[in-house]
């Protein structure tokens, strides 16, 4: 239960520092990294999916990592909150930046 209240307060916080630094809508870039298992790199990919999103793949020195960056159109804090939600719902392990 912990952890949802801190959640929670973190989206909080995090959505007020987009309206007060961002005109919506607006260029966004998400940033991740994952263990460098296709299957992650591929869920990731496919969140973004028909969106018009740039994508940049990057592995870490020795492979074990991979960084995903994702520079996209988003409409309003409130969506992208919503997509850092569902990457963290579907893909376990993951580190959002």
């Amino acid at each position: 239960m912990q952890s949802s209240t801190n959640s929670e307060e973190f989206y909080s916080k995090l959505k007020a520092q987009l309206y007060e630094t961002s005109s919506w809508p607006t260029a966004y870039l998400f940033k991740f990294i994952v263990t460098s298992e296709q299957h992650k790199i591929d869920k990731i990919e496919s969140i973004f999916d028909n969106m018009g999103a740039v994508i940049t793949s990057t592995p870490s020195k020795k492979g074990t990592y991979m960084s995903i960056s994702i520079n996209v159109v988003m409409q309003s804090p409130e969506t992208v909150i919503g997509k850092y939600q569902l990457v963290a719902s579907q893909v376990e392990g993951v580190i959002s930046l």
